[in-house]
């Protein structure tokens, strides 16, 4: 009954593989700060250069991050960052643009 003393972390959609990856988690912390901050800022007409840059640099982090994923919860993070950064880059874009 080996198998009863291990925890299952293979179905969990949070899985990871016991090992730290700094690169990573820092590119979907930054890829969700980046996310949050195009998407909040895109409610208001005033800061659409916040807004569309803060998502710009948001889809071109999360893409990298995509790119040198490695776990299942770094890219769940990634995409929650990507569409929050992309909706806020193109709201931003209808709302005056990246120069004003």
């Amino acid at each position: 009954m080996a198998q009863a003393l291990r925890p299952n972390t293979a179905g969990s959609l949070f899985a990871t593989d016991g090992k730290t990856h700094l690169l990573q988690d820092s590119l979907m912390a930054m890829t969700l700060a980046l996310g949050l901050i195009a998407f909040i800022t895109s409610f208001f007409h005033s800061l659409h250069l916040l807004s569309s840059w803060a998502g710009l640099i948001g889809i071109f982090t999360g893409l990298y991050g995509q790119w040198v994923s490695i776990t299942t919860r770094e890219r769940f993070g990634l995409i929650l960052g990507l569409g929050a950064a992309g909706i806020g880059f193109f709201i931003g874009m209808a709302h005056g643009g990246l120069f004003g």
